[in-house]
């Protein structure tokens, strides 16, 4: 079989159905994206935490770009994006770099620190969620550039 050129790890209903997502983040070596479920994953994977949000729910949320880096670049300074926050990173993992926040959620995206591993807690795929688009078209030249 051929090689991926990246992994995306979708958003779902819970952590405890998220199977074996955790060995995939664990053993391929291609980019990664974790969009809501699979960010949580990606930061339990890494030693982080996760946690019940206060504002459960979908709704639209307005997050302010910290670090613009590969994944961000054109979307910030803030955006409107569609997210859930039922659950949520509550701790990032020890060395990650923090690129987003919200006013409901501290950790809305974030990155290995030396890897190609990102986050997103909110649903670039859908058409409520502004520069979603973007966020998919900078994930695809990361994983060229790879």
């Amino acid at each position: 079989a051929e090689e991926p050129d990246g992994f995306i790890l979708s958003g779902g209903p819970t952590m405890e159905r998220a199977g074996i997502g955790s060995e995939y983040i664990e053993k391929i070596d291609v980019p990664i994206l974790g969009i809501c479920l699979g960010h949580q994953l990606i930061a339990k994977t890494f030693g982080g935490e996760i946690g019940s949000g206060e504002h459960g729910g979908y709704a639209d949320v307005e997050i302010e770009v910290i670090d613009e880096d590969d994944i961000l670049r054109g979307i910030g300074p803030k955006t409107s994006v569609w997210a859930s926050h039922a659950d949520e990173v509550t701790v990032m993992p020890e060395g990650f770099i923090q690129l987003a926040r919200s006013n409901i959620c501290e950790i809305e995206a974030m990155r290995h620190p030396t890897k190609p591993i990102y986050g997103v807690q909110w649903h670039p795929e859908v058409a409520h969620t502004e520069k979603g688009e973007e966020l998919f078209m900078n994930f695809f030249e990361v994983c060229e550039g790879y």
